[in-house]
């Protein structure tokens, strides 16, 4: 879902501007998803990855290439078990990338949307966010203190993922 304009262009590309509506979209309904569930501040590094993260599983999933505010709701379950736990959603998310990214160069067409999208993904592949290690507490249970409990650097997906997961589950 793009929208193209000529008016008050004059690149060499045919003079169109191309709007990413659909990676906007997708970002919009994470962001309010996440805000909704009120598990983080929207300021803070840990909610632009849950918004990253549930942003590529609505753009990627969108297999129409239109994403309709009508079908939000239809989508939950969709993109609830593309995020859950047990599930290779990196796997899947690289899967669909490339796939995306094949039929671009296929149709020798510039996608503003995938652009953002593989910005989104660079991003939560390459930056690491500190948190605490669960794998360091004894059976896995509670941290007597989280803040001075034993952290982590992890992959800004790890985190987002299940934080998107449940902003979910909270809709």
């Amino acid at each position: 879902m793009t929208h193209a304009s000529k008016e008050g262009t004059s690149d060499a590309g045919g003079g169109e501007l191309t709007v990413p509506m659909a990676w906007l979209y997708a970002e919009y309904i994470a962001d309010e998803l996440l805000r909704t569930g009120d598990l983080m501040p929207p300021t803070s590094f840990e909610f632009r990855a849950g918004r990253d993260a549930l942003a590529l599983t609505i753009f990627l999933s969108d297999t129409d290439g239109e994403l309709s505010g009508i079908r939000v709701v239809s989508q939950l379950e969709t993109w609830l078990s593309l995020t859950a736990y047990d599930q290779p959603w990196q796997d899947w998310v690289r899967e669909h990338m490339t796939r995306r990214a094949a039929l671009a160069r296929e149709e020798n067409t510039h996608s503003p949307d995938l652009e953002l999208a593989e910005a989104a993904w660079r991003w939560l592949e390459e930056t690491e966010l500190l948190a605490p290690d669960l794998d360091a507490v004894p059976g896995g249970g509670p941290l007597p203190d989280e803040e001075g409990g034993p952290q982590v650097w992890t992959p800004a997906w790890q985190l987002g993922l299940p934080l998107g997961h449940l902003a979910i589950h909270l809709f």
